[in-house]
C-alpha cells in the first residue's frame, strides 16, 4: 500500500507558496513522514486525507520552483497542537539543541497524537524528541514512575520542557511489530512487578488520568450508533452487571500501559526489552494490558493464563482469569471511549485518523460478547 501525497509549502511568517505536484511514497500510514520531511522542510498536520489521498501542510524557507497555486485555510484553531503551527517544530528543535548541542533532526511523524524526530549526532543516534498534545502531557512522569520502579524497562527521560516536549535515550534495537506468543509473555512478565508494586499507589493516581469505566460516558459515545450496530443496547445494559461482576474477582486498579501491543516494545540482541510510547497510560485494570498484548495472537490462553497465576499467586482470594474473560468486551467499549476523546480534543481537519474508529470498536465489543456467549 502506498500514498499519494500534496505538500503544500507555507513560509516561516505563514505565507502560503503553493503546492508541489502530487507524488507517491511508499508507506499507508498518514503519520509516518520521514519519506518526504527535510531538513529545512518541515511536516505540520494534516490538511486533508480520502483514501490514499493525504494532503499536509509543511513550513520551508526555501520553496522550490514549479509550486501549483493553492487555496489553504490557515486560520488558527483551538484544539490544534503547538508542533502542528507554523515555527512549532523550530521551537522545538530548538529547545532539544539547547540540551543536546548541535544534532541533526530527521523528522519521522506528526499527527495529532505525537510529533517525533531523530537526533543524530553524525552516523550516531542519540536521543529522540517526542512531543504530545496536551492530553498526553502526563507521559514524561509516567516514565519517572515506571522507571522508578523497573530502571531500563522504559527510555530513558533526558529532559521534558513546555507544550509537552520531552527528549527520550535512544534505545537500540527493533519494535516487534507481529510478535509471537513468546515475547508477549516476556511483556507480560517484565511489566506485572511494575503494576503491583502501583497497585493503590497515592503518587500513580495523581501523575496519570483515570481511565476506569465510566458507564454514562459509554453510552454517550455508544448512544448515535444504537440503530446501526444489533447487539450493543444489550451489551450497554448489561455492562453494570458486567462490571459488578469485575469487582467481586478482587484485582486491583493499578497503572494501565493503555497501548500494550508488541509493537511498542523494543528489543535488541543483547535480549533487553524496553516498553515505549506511554501517552495512553491510566489508571485502570490490568487485564485490559494483557487482553490489548494478546489479541493477535492464534493462541492468545496460555499467556493470558501465565498472567492470571502472576497475580492470584501475589493476590490470593482474587481471580484475574474471570477479569480477562468479563473485560473482552470492554476492553472494545473502552477503545470506543478512548478514540472518541481523541475527536473531541483534536482539530476536524485531523479527524480522518480516528472516524472510524469508534464503530469500529463499538462492533467489535459487540463481536467479543456474542463469543463470550
Amino acid at each position: 500500500m502506498t500514498r499519494v501525497v500534496t505538500l503544500v509549502l507555507v513560509s516561516p511568517a505563514g505565507e502560503v507558496f503553493g503546492a508541489l505536484p502530487p507524488f507517491e511514497v511508499g508507506t499507508p500510514w498518514r503519520q509516518e513522514v520521514s519519506e518526504f520531511a527535510t531538513a529545512d522542510r518541515q511536516i505540520l498536520r494534516l490538511l486533508e486525507a480520502s483514501g490514499d489521498q493525504v494532503t499536509y501542510l509543511a513550513e520551508t524557507a526555501s520553496p522550490p520552483a514549479g509550486l501549483l497555486p493553492v487555496t489553504v485555510d490557515l486560520a488558527p484553531h483551538p484544539r490544534r497542537a503547538p508542533y502542528a503551527e507554523v515555527g512549532g517544530p523550530a521551537a522545538s528543535l530548538a529547545w532539544a539543541r539547547g540540551v543536546l548541542g548541535p544534532v541533526t533532526a530527521h523528522q519521522q511523524r506528526t499527527w495529532n497524537l505525537s510529533a517525533i524526530w531523530r537526533l543524530d549526532d553524525g552516523d550516531r543516534t542519540v536521543a529522540w524528541l517526542k512531543q504530545v498534545p496536551s492530553f498526553f502531557a502526563h507521559e514524561p512522569a509516567a516514565l519517572r514512575l515506571v522507571g522508578a520502579v523497573a530502571p531500563g524497562l522504559v527510555p530513558a527521560l533526558i529532559a521534558d520542557g513546555a507544550d509537552g516536549r520531552m527528549l527520550l535515550a535512544h534505545v537500540e534495537g527493533a519494535d516487534r511489530y507481529g510478535a509471537g506468543a513468546g515475547l508477549c509473555a516476556q511483556i507480560a512478565e517484565a511489566f506485572h512487578p511494575v503494576q503491583l508494586a502501583l497497585a493503590g499507589d497515592a503518587e500513580l493516581a495523581a501523575t496519570v488520568p483515570d481511565g476506569r469505566i465510566d458507564i454514562a460516558r459509554v453510552r454517550r459515545v455508544a448512544e448515535p450508533y444504537l440503530d446501526k450496530i444489533d447487539g450493543l443496547g444489550d451489551l450497554l445494559d448489561e455492562l453494570p452487571g458486567r462490571l459488578a461482576a469485575v469487582d467481586d474477582c478482587g484485582l486491583p486498579d493499578t497503572l494501565m500501559h493503555g497501548d500494550l501491543h508488541p509493537g511498542n516494545t523494543r528489543t535488541d540482541d543483547a535480549g533487553r526489552l524496553t516498553i515505549m510510547d506511554w501517552g495512553d497510560c491510566t489508571l485502570g485494570n490490568p487485564a485490559f494490558d494483557i487482553l490489548r498484548l494478546t489479541e493477535r495472537l492464534d493462541t492468545p490462553d496460555p499467556v493470558i493464563e501465565q498472567w492470571a497465576y502472576r497475580w492470584k499467586k501475589a493476590r490470593p482470594g482474587t481471580d484475574p482469569l474471570r477479569v480477562a474473560q468479563l473485560l473482552r468486551p470492554v476492553a472494545a467499549l473502552r477503545g470506543a471511549v478512548t478514540y472518541a476523546a481523541f475527536l473531541d480534543a483534536i482539530e476536524p481537519s485531523e479527524w480522518p485518523y480516528h472516524a472510524a474508529d469508534v464503530p469500529d470498536c463499538l462492533e467489535a465489543a459487540v463481536a467479543a460478547s456474542i463469543v463470550m456467549g
